[in-house]
């Protein structure tokens, strides 16, 4: 009977690259994050994101740089058919300065930046888009913040430039009979129109918010800014006397003039009347975005 010797299974050569390769523990690289360490993005994030989406739309571009060129246009012509008004009684002698012709065209302006911030805001309400950057971002105020801060930039930078710009060359064809005036003379009524330019494009967005339409936003901004003060001035004058001067337009008014109004505040009073009122509507906005549903 033949016996058979079991076999044994050489033992299975290792290579030694091959398990140092298996046993070497790889180290992830470190990378910049752009989120805190609660998941949340940070502001700045936000503000470079906005500040990309608001330069990138050409509704938005094209809009804020058709008010800049409308600004000195209107100045222009203004000037160019003014008459000299000193004879003028009353709040019409106002007419003949050269400075308000040459800023003759604002009226257009703060139609435009206002519906501007309107629109910024509103219409992601309309495309759903603003419930993305909620879920995003995580805290809502920050998506607040970064939309008044570009806004705020964006005006500021445009409309300094477009309103210095109205102010010299409306002068320069200025056809009134009254002396120019140096841009250095005034270049606080240069600061006060770009404040209030941009004060109305902020009002624009917190209506934005508060009322979460296009059309409602739109319509509220020009009835209560624009159309609102002037059928105030039909009431009585013991009503109109009390407040008509602390609405945002005639703040406003107090501090983008040069010459002075008995009508409206004094310059420094108006600015903290005007400042009021957009940080107030800001204000409201935070917590109504806070307290309800995106």
């Amino acid at each position: 009977m033949t016996t058979t010797t079991p076999t044994t299974d050489p033992t299975p050569t290792t290579n030694p690259a091959s398990e140092a390769a298996m046993t070497t523990t790889i180290t992830p690289t470190t990378r910049p994050s752009t989120v805190t360490r609660s998941g949340r993005i940070r502001l700045p994030q936000v503000t470079r994101g906005e500040w990309i989406k608001f330069w990138t739309v050409r509704s938005t571009s094209i809009t804020l740089l058709a008010g800049a060129v409308a600004t000195v246009a209107f100045g222009m012509i203004f000037s160019l058919v003014a008459e000299s008004g000193a004879e003028a009684p009353g709040p019409a002698a106002f007419l003949s300065d050269p400075v308000d012709l040459a800023l003759g065209g604002i009226g257009i302006t703060e139609m435009v930046v206002g519906v501007l911030g309107v629109i910024i805001v509103a219409g992601e309400y309309s495309t759903g888009l603003i419930r993305t950057a909620f879920a995003a971002v995580g805290r809502r105020w920050t998506v607040i913040a970064g939309k008044v801060a570009v806004l705020a930039a964006s005006i500021t930078g445009v409309m300094t430039v477009a309103v210095t710009a109205a102010v010299v060359a409306g002068q320069a064809v200025y056809g009134g009979g009254e002396p120019t005036v140096p841009v250095t003379e005034v270049l606080d009524v240069i600061a006060g129109t770009t404040v209030y330019l941009v004060g109305i494009g902020l009002i624009g967005v917190a209506l934005g918010f508060i009322l979460r339409s296009t059309a409602g936003g739109i319509g509220t901004l020009v009835g209560a800014v624009f159309i609102g003060p002037n059928l105030l001035q039909l009431l009585p004058d013991s009503m109109t006397d009390v407040f008509l001067e602390y609405l945002p337009s005639e703040s406003g008014a107090a501090i983008m003039t040069r010459v002075s109004d008995p009508d409206l505040l004094d310059r420094g009073p108006a600015y903290v009347v005007f400042g009021a009122w957009v940080l107030g509507l800001l204000g409201l906005a935070t917590v109504l975005v806070h307290r309800r549903d995106a």
